[in-house]
């Protein structure tokens, strides 16, 4: 099972963790990206998404197949915001559930590494003295 979401709204990480959740899965890994106040050595003010919403939540879901087929998934979710987040706000929460800690961390760590390279979700970053849109590349 799949929970794939893009919100204008904040992000509930027991929300991802209740989905995921297994009585067959000993383990859940959750990954959550927040709003850090620098990049590079500037001041960053806040963060905007956009996303192309129809081709990002396929994207996700393909990246949930991949997982599956490589690892022994048995639950995985993805949230992840649009619009404008501030400081500390959460950005992107990817759970996983498998029967055992190694693959969930695995899986995990595949997930949001392709996420941030094949989903169209294109962040801008906002300092005192300007703003950049950012590649989507760890």
């Amino acid at each position: 099972m799949t929970d794939i979401q893009l919100l204008h709204t904040p992000l509930q990480p027991q929300q991802c963790i209740n989905f995921v959740g297994s009585h067959s899965a000993g383990a859940i890994d959750v990954f959550i990206g927040t709003v850090r106040d620098n990049t590079q050595g500037k001041r960053v003010l806040r963060l905007d998404f956009e996303a192309y919403e129809p081709m990002a939540i396929k994207e996700m879901q393909k990246i949930a197949d991949q997982a599956k087929a490589r690892w022994p998934v048995e639950k995985i979710a993805f949230h992840h915001r649009v619009g404008t987040l501030e400081l500390g706000e959460i950005a992107v929460i990817i759970a996983v559930s498998t029967p055992h800690r190694k693959a969930s961390f695995e899986a995990c760590e595949f997930a949001i590494d392709t996420l941030k390279q094949t989903v169209p979700i294109w962040k801008k970053e906002i300092f005192e003295d300007g703003e950049v849109w950012v590649a989507a590349h760890p």
